[in-house]
């Protein structure tokens, strides 16, 4: 089983920050694509969202 780093587990899908804080995934595409919240890409090009994301959200 491979293992994860830390810096890995603290990024989040956009489906979990979604599920976590109620807001639809479309509406933090959204917010990205006007600069209210940042995502990193993984290497499958993927979103993830840093934790501090669901204050922003929420």
């Amino acid at each position: 089983m491979e293992k994860k780093s830390p810096r890995i587990k603290m990024l989040l899908t956009p489906g979990e920050v979604a599920k976590r804080t109620g807001v639809a995934v479309s509406a933090l595409h959204f917010y990205e694509s006007k600069g209210l919240i940042h995502s990193q890409r993984n290497a499958g090009n993927q979103r993830r969202y840093r934790r501090d994301v669901l204050r922003a959200v929420a």
